[in-house]
This record gives structure tokens, sequence and C-alpha cells, in this order.
């Protein structure tokens, strides 16, 4: 499989594009001095501790405060184990820790602790947090305060396995756990040795950082995201890195001669003077994902809608014009459509609770080729999910752990008319409420002049359209209107002004009502 890594800086952010075999399948984006929190690690200071909510909110300087459960609080001694990422431990403090419900942990408001940020904000969200920090070096992770030797489940080499294993027990010091990551697969013993001298020199300026400052406080920044996508995704079958930023360029040229010389000649600069999304073709496609509507090449298409509960995917058959029965083209679909929910959940970093509405199959085993083949495809995903057979409605649920915001989230803004809706109200629902407003308006005041400011597409329509509305609205409340129209008006908006003063009295009757 060919892959290829596209990076692009401008004025406002810097985007990365990762190809597999020409075919876009992950975006990165970071907004220009809105660099990512994922990584960091914070001094921090206890704010709340709520049995209630199993958590506790963490003053890490940031505008909201970090969220802590209490399942994300480490235990201080690990037991040795072997072959495994992720570990549970035993605790051995020389104080009580307090049991809240079904989880010990010893917490108190006010209290300095250690945590690392794993999940970005969101909307009033703070960042998520753990008090498992781990420094990640380009073949190493060192988790402090464990005590064990993990390898990635992707080195399959028994021997290899064995070898890193042995390396990396000659390094490790007691009360450090590591992390063997894939890229380290068939490295020499110095290069692991010098990337884990690396990671140490980074925790014992972060542990000597923290105890001469006041929390709260930025004790480790973690890379960019250019230099963080470099450092995690440049293993052997990344064919070229193509970067049109000269101070990038020449940063991550001196990052890989650092850790892997052998990779620095898959570094390429982009001297053409065409932008290099465009000439690229990412261009298109990212204006593709921030439309709901996503193409399939039979003439198929899903629709995929991000709500504040969860993702719903609907896929139709649209133009697609089967030569087979019913059941057979749904099944031709539904695999298509596998295939490209896999891939668009990539390209727009959708997570949480993702519901797929497939086209109704009624054989059993042609549901379980539609989940097989859904569940293969997301073996891609750097992303941890979970996904469940499809039910007796066509549902299949699965979820998909998130770390960032989504793409959608990162190169869009709430729109100031609909607030996220993608509805506003009609011409026709606007004009009655300018009825009602006339009624209350008239039951207190006495003015018999006004002038109405609405959007010119409102106004056109009123003129040519309402207009025997328009006298009855005079008529009925004893007013004089003169229709305004101000491209400043929101559509589904309206102003009320007094001929006589030019005052602005839309807003009287609320403030009358509250005083």
């Amino acid at each position: 499989m060919k892959k290829e890594i596209y990076i692009n800086e401008s004025m406002g952010e810097s985007r990365i594009a990762i190809l597999e075999d020409d075919k876009l399948v992950e975006v990165y984006v970071e907004k220009q001095g809105q660099h990512r929190m994922v990584g960091n690690i914070y001094n921090g200071k206890v704010e709340n501790v709520i049995p209630g909510m199993q958590a506790a909110f963490v003053d890490i300087g940031y505008d909201v405060n970090a969220f802590l459960p209490f399942s994300e609080i480490q235990n201080n001694d690990y037991l040795l184990e072997e072959d495994e990422e992720e570990l549970s431990g035993k605790r051995n403090n020389s104080k009580q820790p307090k049991d809240y419900g079904n989880i010990s942990v010893d917490l108190h408001t006010g209290q300095d602790i250690l945590v690392q940020v794993i999940k970005e904000p969101f909307a009033s969200k703070g960042p998520r947090v753990t008090t498992e920090v781990a420094i990640p070096g380009r073949l190493l992770v060192l988790v402090p305060g464990a005590n064990y030797i993990g390898i990635s489940k992707k080195i399959w080499d028994k021997y290899e396995r064995r070898r890193l294993k042995k390396i990396a027990a000659s390094l490790r010091k007691k009360g450090m756990g590591l992390i063997i990551r894939t890229v380290a697969e068939g490295k020499s013993e110095d290069t692991i040795r010098n990337d884990y001298e690396m990671i140490i020199n980074h925790w014992s300026r972060l542990e000597k950082k923290a105890k001469r400052t006041e929390a709260p406080t930025l004790l480790y920044e973690d890379l960019e995201t250019a230099s963080s996508i470099i450092r995690d995704l440049l293993t052997s079958d990344v064919n070229k890195i193509i970067i049109d930023s000269k101070s990038l360029y020449r940063k991550l040229q001196n990052y890989l001669d650092d850790v892997s010389p052998n990779l620095t000649n898959r570094l390429e600069r982009y001297r053409i003077k065409s932008p290099i999304f465009e000439s690229m073709g990412i261009e298109t496609e990212i204006e593709k994902l921030m439309r709901p509507k996503a193409w399939l090449k039979s003439g198929a298409y899903l629709i995929i809608e991000k709500t504040e509960a969860m993702v719903v995917v609907d896929v139709n058959s649209g133009r697609f014009i089967g030569k087979k029965q019913h059941e057979a083209n749904s099944l031709k679909i539904n695999l298509e459509a596998a295939r490209e929910v896999a891939r668009q959940l990539r390209l727009r970093d959708l997570s949480g609770l993702i519901v797929i509405d497939f086209i109704d199959m009624r054989e059993e085993e042609n549901k379980r080729k539609v989940y097989y083949e859904i569940r293969k495809e997301l073996k891609k995903d750097r992303a941890k999910v979970a996904v469940s057979p499809i039910s007796d409605f066509g549902l299949l649920e699965m979820t998909r752990q998130r770390i960032r915001l989504s793409l959608l989230d990162s190169m869009s803004e709430e729109c100031p008319t609909c607030h996220g809706s993608g509805h506003i109200i009609s011409k026709d629902t606007l004009i009655t409420r300018i009825d009602h407003w006339l009624r209350r308006y008239k039951t207190k005041y006495k003015n018999i002049r006004l002038k109405l400011l609405i959007h010119p597409e409102n106004a056109e329509f009123i003129r040519k359209q309402k207009k025997k509305i328009l006298r009855g609205l005079m008529w009925q409340n004893f007013v004089h209107i003169k229709i305004v129209s101000d491209s400043n008006i929101a559509l589904d908006d309206f102003h009320f002004i007094t001929v006589k003063d030019n005052k602005d009295i839309t807003d009287k009757l609320y403030l009358d009502k509250q005083h």
C-alpha cells in the first residue's frame, strides 16, 4: 500500500492530509495560535471532588476546569506484566484512600496533582485528564510511577518481541513503565537507548519544574500537530512526506536526523507556487467533508448528521440501479457503504456513539457479512472502536474514541442565524411574530407611525406577495408601517423603529416586563 503525508501551512491554520493508495483517509487541522492540548502535562490544583459524578475538577490554568474521572486516577504500584499495553495495578499508599462508591481515591480540595490531557476541550466542556502521565518518544513511551513493560500488539514476530523486551528491561528503572511502540521494530539497541535517554531527560526536567513552580502550571508541552503526526505515524510503510513550509521542513528534518536518519530522505519540500492541497486534489475532498452527503461509486450515498448525543449515518440507494434481486442489491450497497462509513469516520474524526442505518436485509448471513466488513475496515483506524452486530431494525451501533475535535468543529463555526439547527423560521411564521409583537405593543403604547426593518428578501416577499396582510396589520393595530430593507438584519429577525424619534423599540416590551 502506498502511503503519503502532505502538510500545508497557511496564515490561518496548519493542515495535514494522509493518503493511502492516492485516497484521502485522514485530515488534521490546527489553527494558528491555538495549539492542541492533548499530551500536555500540568501541575494542577483540585477544585472540587464530586462523588456523585465519580469525578473531580482540576484547575490547570485553562478557562474551564479539567475533568478527572476517578477511573483515570493512577494507582501508584503496578504488578510487572508482559506483552500488554494497558494494565491495572495495586494501590499502596500510606494514607487510607476515601471510598467513593466502588472506587477508592485519595483526593481533597486544594490538593496539587500531576495530570495529563487525554481529550481536547469541546464547547463548554473542559479538557479530560488522567493522572497516569506518559512521555512519548519516537520509539518508546515512558510511564512514570508504573512498573511494567508493554509491547505494541502490532509487532507480531515473537523473536522480535523477545529482543525488544530484553532491551527495554535493561533500560528501565524501578518505578518507570515502558511501552515499546510499533516503529521500534527492527531498530538497534543504541537507537532505542538514545530515544530512552531523551524521554528520561524530559521527565527529569518536568519533575524539577513541578517542584519549583506553583499550581496551576504547564510542565510539559507535547509537539504541535505536524510534528506529532511525524513522530506517531512515520513508519517504514510511509513513502514520502511533502511539506510546503520551509521552516517546518527544516524543523522536521532536524527531528528525523536525531531519531530516524534512515527516513530523512522521504521528506520532501514542495516548491510549486500553486497551493499544495489544490494541486493534489485534496482541497476538493476536504470541501466535500463539510457536507452531510457522501456519494458512493455505485450511485448510492450516505447522509452523515452529527448531533449533541450521537452521530447518525443513513445509507440510501440513491441512483443505484441493480440488476439482481432486492436482497442482493441491498447487500452490495451495504458492503460498499460499510467501507465508506469507516473511511468517513476517520476523515471527519467523528466519535462517541454512532448509529448506522443500513438498507434492510432479511437474511442473517448478509447482515453478518456487512458487520464483518465494517469491522475489517475499522482495523485501519488508530482510534479505539467497539462495534455491535446489526439489529433486527437494520441498525448497527458502535462507539469511537474521541481525542480531538471533529473536522466539522475544527473548520466551521455555528451559524448565528440557525444556531446549528440548519433551519430558520419561514417567512409566514416571521409575519405571525410581527403580528403578535404589534398586538402586545399597542396595548401599552400609542405610536401610530413605525418603521419595520427586515432582511431585503423578506421585505420583497411582503411587498409583492403579502400586501393585503400588511394592510390588515396596519388597520387592525391602527398604525402605519413603513417597510425598510436592511441586509444587516437576520432572515428570521425584525426591528421596529419609531418614526418620531428614530428609536429601536423592538425589545421595549421585554425590558418593561423585567422592570
